[in-house]
């Protein structure tokens, strides 16, 4: 020990704890310590082994030797000496005993020195990136301690969930619902690898997203050393703000990049800090860095030109049609007033479902395959569609025989698939503006909410004939979605998953003033728990959430309950179980194959939800769904109701 002041650390409340001839790992302070009792006295170790730290604490004394567990080195139990007079012995701590209780003697800390790692978390919380998912592991403990800083200060927010992959997927969902990026957070290798899924996810969806991941020591990249992938190579694909942090990056404006790329780009960067790294004293220059001056605004106005040649189309069109995309939901407000003006139907695509009520006089539903017929009766019918932030998906099957107008921030996004009569780059809200001012009442449109409401009229009926088909397999998926209609929380965030459920979902659920997230280009089963996740850290408890999933979709990461749990996170599950990956099976026989390896076996997702310390309740008979479900909602905390449906009944 040195002159330093000694502070006394208890580390058995009583001697008895660790009998003669054991040994025991403790902990003073951060010091690591290896506590042995032998020949009636104990002594204190550091628990590193000079050799490649081993823990001592977890080895053995035999033959009257202290025994490290992972190769073997030998040491005095009471020196810390080696035989043999080598030279590589363990440093000791002095020992004391009062009142049947050990006490371990070390040195007082020295004051905390920021690290390259303190640099880099500040700025992204300057950045207003303050919610990491992720797992803390062995290659990442340098980044974490300095998160674990951060969030002591209630600058930070970490929630440790159970697979990587829902960290990502929860971090895709915040941005999707925000704009704003969250941080997902692993360890090298697999840590990082199990990520990716949800790094596409937020990618093709336009989400921005920060990826953290520890790093093997760079000095044995590409050594084959344990847990070692070269992770900027292999984040090649996915990232577009892609680096290695290395002592002599600029730390601050390394971060200061990679949230800027993401927030503008709408896009996934990733930082990888390799293990020498995370815990380096910061260079006396390097300091966190802010958005200040850094960042332009973002209200970009369209082009006079374009901006011409759309108001002429709009001023002449009597059945205009306006499609709002995911792109847009942050304008919806604007978007619906621009609709009143000529009073035009507006439909959304799936991904954008929501962003207007479904009892809006001029709301027409979702257009395509999980939509209504009401909203491509009105496309069909149309002469000029004018679309907001969609992005012209097979799936929502936007016909190019109409004449079209679209607007979207992004330039490559405009005439993506095929011609369009008027592209328009430009921020929606700004583009709005200008059109507004434009437009005063010298347009044609009629008025169609006489037609719309005969067009919701036809298809109620048709729901009505829907409603009355029953099995004695299980509950048709639009009775689920027709309770949910009458008694879900009109405010929530709603997360779905993909399969039959997610098509009954878009075709069935009546939003008013829900929010809704999918996984929308990538179209990733599993999605829905680690999106409520998500979801429930952006909102807190200013809104509910509610994931709703199929069973195959739910199993992907079921273990996630347990992090509502953890977190009291009052996430309401409804699982649509039918015991078979039913979309699968769909396909299969329209492409005129056998029904093959789609029938699933599963748990009592009720019971399993249960046994995690959550509410949880089955359903099978249709009388009972409505009280079910109602408890479901009133519950005080995280809740899942499972619903056995009929495969067949979607």
């Amino acid at each position: 020990m040195g002159d330093k002041k000694v502070i006394w650390h208890k580390v058995l409340d009583n001697r008895k704890e660790l009998p003669e001839g054991r040994v025991k790992t403790v902990t003073a302070a951060h010091q690591g310590i290896c506590l042995t009792h032998f020949e009636g006295k104990f002594s204190a170790l550091d628990n590193k082994c000079p050799h490649q730290g081993g823990p001592l604490g977890e080895g053995s004394i035999e033959n009257g030797m202290l025994r490290c567990p992972w190769h073997g080195w030998d040491f005095h139990p009471c020196t810390g000496l080696p035989p043999g007079g080598f030279d590589d012995g363990i440093d000791t701590f002095p020992v004391k005993e009062e009142n049947d209780a050990v006490y371990v003697g070390v040195e007082e800390e020295e004051a905390h020195a920021t690290t390259i790692s303190d640099v880099m978390v500040e700025t992204m919380i300057n950045w207003d990136v303050n919610t990491v998912f992720g797992m803390v592991g062995h290659s990442n403990l340098g980044f974490a301690d300095a998160m674990r800083r951060q969030e002591e200060k209630g600058n930070l927010n970490f929630y440790g969930i159970r697979h990587e992959g829902a960290a990502a997927f929860a971090a895709s969902a915040y941005g999707k619902l925000t704009g704003k990026p969250a941080a997902c957070f692993s360890i090298a290798g697999p840590g990082a690898t199990n990520l990716y899924t949800g790094l596409w996810d937020a990618k093709v969806d336009r989400a921005p997203l920060l990826a953290l991941t520890g790093q093997v020591a760079t000095q044995v990249v590409g050594t084959g050393n344990f847990q070692e992938v070269d992770l900027v190579q292999a984040f090649n694909s996915v990232a577009e703000f892609n680096h290695r942090v290395q002592a002599d990056s600029k730390h601050g404006d390394l971060m200061s990049l990679a949230v800027k790329n993401a927030l503008l780009k709408r896009d996934v960067s990733h930082l990888t800090f390799p293990d020498e790294i995370q815990e380096k004293e910061a260079p006396i220059n390097s300091k966190p860095q802010t958005p200040e001056g850094r960042i332009t605004p973002l209200e970009i106005a369209p082009p006079e030109a374009s901006v011409d040649a759309a108001i002429e189309l709009i001023k002449t069109a009597k059945r205009p049609v306006i499609i709002m995309g995911h792109g847009a939901r942050f304008n919806k407000e604007s978007i619906i007033a621009f609709a009143e003006k000529f009073k035009a139907p507006v439909v959304t695509t799936f991904k954008g479902k929501g962003l207007i009520a479904d009892n809006h006089p001029l709301g027409c539903g979702v257009l395509g395959r999980s939509g209504t017929p009401i909203a491509s009766w009105f496309m069909n019918e149309s002469d000029l569609l004018i679309v907001f932030g969609a992005s012209f998906s097979n799936h929502t099957g936007i016909t190019p025989k109409k004449p079209i107008i679209q607007i979207d921030f992004d330039p490559l996004a405009l005439s993506k698939f095929h011609k369009i009569d008027v592209a328009v780059w430009g921020e929606i809200s700004r583009t709005l503006s200008i059109f507004n001012s434009k437009i005063q009442d010298d347009f044609v449109s009629i008025d169609h909410t006489e037609e719309i409401k005969t067009r919701w009229d036809i298809w109620k009926v048709e729901k009505t004939k829907r409603l009355k088909e029953t099995s004695d397999q299980g509950l048709s998926s639009i009775a689920v979605f027709d309770a949910m209609n009458r008694l879900a929380p009109k405010d929530a965030v709603m997360c779905v998953d993909v399969g039959n459920n997610a098509y009954s979902f878009g075709r069935y659920f009546e939003p008013e003033n829900q929010a809704f997230l999918m996984s929308g280009y990538l179209g990733s089963i599993g999605f829905a728990l680690p999106a409520a996740i998500g979801a429930w850290t952006a909102v807190k408890n200013t809104r509910p959430v509610i994931a709703v999933a199929g069973d195959g979709g739910l199993c992907q990461y079921l273990a996630e309950i347990t992090t509502l749990v953890k977190y009291n996170m009052p996430i309401k599950v409804i699982v649509l179980n039918n015991h078979e990956l039913g979309k699968i099976s769909k396909e299969q026989r329209a492409g005129e194959f056998d029904v093959w390896k789609t029938s699933l076996t599963n748990p009592n997702f009720a019971e399993f939800s249960v046994s995690c310390g959550a509410w949880g309740k089955q359903v099978t008979q249709i009388e009972n769904l409505d009280t079910a479900m109602k408890e479901l909602y009133a519950h005080d905390g995280p809740g899942l109701l499972e619903i056995i449906t009929d495969v067949n009944l979607i």
